[in-house]
C-alpha cells in the first residue's frame, strides 16, 4: 500500500472516530426526546441527567483536537563534532538508502533504534528527524550488524512511515482520552457508592445489627459500557493498521539487507532479541545487584557492563540466537514476528557479502566510556545518582555482604530477646544460649508457618531447627564476611561465589549440626571461628 492510500486509510479510521461520537450523541439526543414524550417526570428527569453526563465526556473527546505535546526528546544529543564517524555513517546510509539523513542522532540507554518525525498538518508536511541508538544494542552488535539496523531505520523515511504516524498517533490518542474519561467517572461512581454503603453499614454495626456486604456491582455501569464502546473501536483501530504497519517493517528490512548485506541483516535480526534478553537479565541481576543498599556500579557500567556479561556467555547468546521469537510481542505489536522477518531475509539471494565480525559496533563512537557515562547522567533518578559508586568485584562483595547481614535480622532479634544481648553482636551470646538450653526458646520466637505455629512437643522442635540453622548459618557467614575471613567473588558466568578460608566450606556443615542438634554442641563451630584467618588481598 502506498503512502497516500495509507494516509486515506489513517483518515478515514480518524473520521470514523468522529463518526462514533456524533453517533452516540445523537442515540442520546434521541433517548431524551422520548423520554420527554412518553416517560413519567420522574424517571423522564433521570433519563435527562444521565444523558447530560454521558454526553459530556464525549463532547470532551471530541474537543480536545490537539494530540499532547511530546515530552523534550530523551537520550543523549550527540553532534557530528562529537561523533563524526557515527554521523559519516548514518549519513553514507541514507545516501545509499535514498533519503534525507536525520537532522539529530541522540543515544539511550535501550536495546533499541528508532526514527522519528516531527510532522505536521497530520503528516503533509515532514518536519526534524531524529534517530535514537541504545547503547546496550551497540554492545551487543558489531559494526556490520549495526550498519544493518540503521539501514533497516532509515527506510522508515523512505515510506513515509514515520510522517503517516502522526495521523494514527491522532485517533489513538482521542479514543484512549474517552476511555480514561469514562473510566475515571465509572471509579468515582463505585468509589462513592462504597463509601455510601460503608456509612450505612457503621450505622448497622452501631444499633448492634450486622454488616452488610458491600456490593458495588451495579457503579458506574454506564460509564463502563461506554468506556468499553470505545475501547472495541480503539481495537479495530489497531487491528485496521497492524498489517500495514508490518509490511512496513518487512520492506525496512528489504531496505536494510539491500544496503548491509543479507547476511549482517538477519544475524541482526538474530541477534536483537538474544541481546534484549542477556540486558534484562543483566540489569536484574547485575546492574541493580546494591542499589536496595545505595550501591551501583562504577561510572559508565551501569548500562555499560553488559559487554562484560556479553562477552563471558558467548554461548548461551549463540544459543538464544537460535531460539528467536516466533510469536509477537502482543496481538497489536506492529513488528512482524522475529522468526518470520529472518526467514524473509534469509530466503534472499546470495549477495556474496558473508557476515563477517566488523570490529564491535560502539567502536564507532569517539568514546564509548564518556557515552555510557554522559547516558547515566541522562537517565538515572537523582536519588540513583547519589549512590556510592564501586567497582565490580567491591560492588558484588558489599552487595552480597549486605544481603547475609539482612538474613540475619530475625535471629538477631529473637536472640536479642531471649539473651539481653546487643542486638549488633549476637553471635557469642547465641552460642552461650544454645550450650545454656536456650535455643529452642530462640527459635520458636523466629517467623514460622501456620502448620509450625501449631505444632508441639518434637514435632515443633523439628519444624524450628532448618530456621534456626539458616539463620546460624548466616549469621556465621556474617561473621566471617565482617572480619575479613570470607569474600563474595564477581562472576560473569554464573551467580556470585562465597571465598571461605580453607577447609571451612568443608567443616561448617557437621559444626552447624552440632550446634542445632537435639543435644547441642558449640565447639565445633568454636573451634572453626577461632582458627580463620583473613583472607590475603
Amino acid at each position: 500500500m502506498g503512502a497516500t492510500l495509507r494516509a486515506v486509510r489513517a483518515l478515514v479510521l480518524l473520521s470514523g472516530f468522529y463518526a462514533l461520537c456524533l453517533g452516540l450523541l445523537a442515540l442520546l439526543g434521541a433517548a431524551d426526546w422520548a423520554a420527554v414524550l412518553w416517560a413519567p417526570a420522574a424517571i423522564r428527569i433521570k433519563i435527562l441527567i444521565v444523558s447530560v453526563l454521558l454526553a459530556i465526556p464525549v463532547f470532551r473527546g471530541m474537543l480536545m483536537l490537539r494530540t499532547p505535546r511530546d515530552e523534550e526528546p530523551g537520550g543523549v544529543l550527540v553532534t557530528e563534532a562529537d561523533e563524526p564517524r557515527l554521523w559519516r555513517t548514518v549519513r553514507e546510509l541514507a545516501r545509499e538508502v535514498g533519503t534525507r539523513a536525520p537532522d539529530e542522532i541522540r543515544l539511550t540507554a535501550d536495546v533499541n533504534a528508532a526514527v522519528t518525525e516531527d510532522a505536521r498538518l497530520l503528516g503533509l508536511l515532514g518536519g526534524v528527524r531524529r534517530l535514537y541508538l541504545g547503547l546496550p544494542l551497540m554492545a551487543g552488535l558489531d559494526e556490520a550488524g549495526l550498519r544493518a539496523v540503521l539501514a533497516h531505520e532509515l527506510g522508515h523515511y523512505v515510506n513515509s512511515d514515520t510522517r503517516l504516524a502522526a495521523i494514527g498517533a491522532r485517533g489513538r490518542v482521542q479514543v484512549g482520552r474517552i476511555v480514561e474519561l469514562f473510566r475515571a467517572k465509572a471509579d468515582a461512581k463505585v468509589e462513592k457508592e462504597r463509601a455510601r454503603q460503608e456509612r450505612k453499614s457503621e450505622k448497622r454495626v452501631a444499633r448492634g445489627r450486622k454488616a452488610k456486604e458491600i456490593d458495588t456491582t451495579g457503579a458506574g455501569v454506564t460509564y463502563r459500557t461506554m468506556a468499553k464502546i470505545y475501547t472495541a473501536y480503539g481495537r479495530l483501530y489497531l487491528r485496521s493498521t497492524l498489517s500495514g504497519a508490518r509490511r512496513q517493517e518487512l520492506a525496512a528490512d528489504l531496505a536494510a539487507a539491500r544496503i548491509a548485506g543479507r547476511d549482517a541483516t538477519a544475524r541482526a535480526l538474530r541477534d536483537i532479541p538474544a541481546i534484549d534478553a542477556a540486558n534484562d537479565f543483566y540489569l536484574s541481576s547485575y546492574a541493580t545487584l546494591g542499589t536496595e543498599f545505595g550501591l551501583l556500579p562504577a561510572r559508565g557500567e551501569v548500562f555499560g557492563g553488559v559487554r562484560h556479561l556479553l562477552a563471558a556467555r558467548a554461548d548461551e547468546l549463540a544459543g538464544l540466537r537460535e531460539e528467536i521469537p516466533d510469536e509477537p510481542a502482543s496481538p497489536y505489536d506492529s513488528h512482524p514476528p522475529a522468526a518470520e522477518r529472518v526467514a524473509r531475509v534469509e530466503a534472499l539471494p546470495d549477495d556474496g557479502r558473508a557476515a563477517e565480525d566488523s570490529g564491535p559496533a560502539l567502536g564507532l563512537l569517539a568514546s564509548p566510556e564518556a557515552a555510557l557515562a554522559a547516558i547515566e547522567d541522562a537517565t538515572l533518578a537523582p536519588e540513583a545518582q547519589r549512590m556510592r559508586r564501586l567497582d565490580w568485584p567491591d560492588l558484588v562483595h558489599e552487595s552480597m555482604s549486605a544481603r547475609v547481614a539482612q538474613g540475619t535480622e530475625e535471629l538477631r532479634t529473637a536472640a536479642h530477646a531471649v539473651t539481653g544481648a546487643p542486638w549488633a553482636a549476637p553471635l557469642p551470646a547465641l552460642l552461650d544460649a544454645i550450650d545454656a538450653g536456650s535455643a529452642w526458646e530462640i527459635a520458636d520466637r523466629l517467623p514460622k508457618s501456620e502448620e509450625a505455629a501449631a505444632a508441639t512437643g518434637r514435632a515443633a522442635r523439628e519444624f524450628a531447627r532448618p530456621a534456626l540453622r539458616r539463620g546460624l548459618s548466616a549469621l556465621v557467614t556474617d561473621e566471617l564476611l565482617r572480619s575479613g575471613r570470607a569474600r563474595w567473588e564477581l562472576s560473569w558466568t554464573g551467580p556470585a561465589t562465597l571465598t571461605l578460608p580453607d577447609g571451612t566450606a568443608d567443616a561448617l556443615p557437621a559444626a552447624l549440626d552440632a550446634a542445632t542438634a537435639d543435644l547441642p554442641d558449640t565447639a565445633p563451630l568454636r573451634t572453626l571461628l577461632s582458627q580463620q584467618a583473613p583472607l590475603p588481598l
